[in-house]
């Protein structure tokens, strides 16, 4: 026992001055590993009090229900506090609202810059059927049909899933391929059998599958006018 206590304390007496010619490297690295703890904790401090402050800002917006001045007020807010979630919230209500002011070409741009600066994002499948939409009501038909066809690939949000898949039915349907389009609609109606896309596209697709044999149908003998289909 003796021994053990003599041997330990040998071990100290040694070390003592190894810590006495090392002891400005220690204080050095302890004091940078404080200054470092203090960076994270006023960082983490600024950046929660940001998000705070952008979602006060947000909300003081839509509460305000004034939506003549919405999507300026919330391109401001998504420019001021960038980064933030209430600032990606703000950029796509921006590009909402002046989708549902018909100002379509803004309302792609705003949807197309979500998509470029927060590629990852929570809302980026809300983000691509907006894009999808907007390209699609100025008449965009192809680009629209690449962008719904990206938005039915995503399967974050089922809900934007079974839009694009709709939409993607009503073009076909618009562009006469009803057979492509009942397909379309089929798959809604069975993947989404509760929803009212799934029961309307249910409905679309047993009006489509009965025009599908007169589409197909030759013309008659003798009859040299163009097939037109009769509504």
């Amino acid at each position: 026992m003796q021994s053990q206590e003599t041997t330990a304390a040998d071990v100290v007496f040694r070390l003592i001055p190894w810590f006495e010619a090392n002891w400005k490297r220690f204080a050095y690295g302890a004091g940078l590993v404080l200054v470092a703890v203090f960076i994270f904790s006023f960082y983490s401090y600024r950046q929660n009090q940001t998000e705070i402050a952008a979602g006060q800002a947000l909300t003081q917006v839509l509460a305000a229900g004034n939506s003549s001045g919405e999507a300026d007020a919330c391109l401001k807010i998504a420019a001021d506090y960038s980064g933030t979630q209430a600032g990606q919230r703000a950029l796509l209500e921006a590009a909402t609202t002046l989708f549902t002011s018909g100002k379509y070409a803004d309302a792609q741009a705003q949807f197309q810059k979500f998509l470029d600066t927060y590629p990852d994002n929570f809302f980026t499948p809300q983000a691509t059927l907006g894009l999808a939409a907007s390209l699609d009501a100025q008449g965009k038909g192809e680009a629209a049909f690449s962008a719904y066809q990206k938005a039915a690939g995503q399967t974050a949000d089922q809900s934007v899933v079974a839009a694009a898949k709709f939409a993607l039915g009503r073009i076909d349907e618009a562009q006469g391929k009803f057979a492509d389009a009942a397909k379309i609609f089929t798959d809604v109606a069975r993947t989404f059998p509760n929803s009212s896309t799934g029961m309307e596209a249910g409905r679309l697709a047993i009006e489509l599958k009965a025009k599908i044999p007169a589409a197909a149908a030759p013309a008659p003998a003798g009859n040299n006018a163009p097939f037109t289909l009769s509504h």
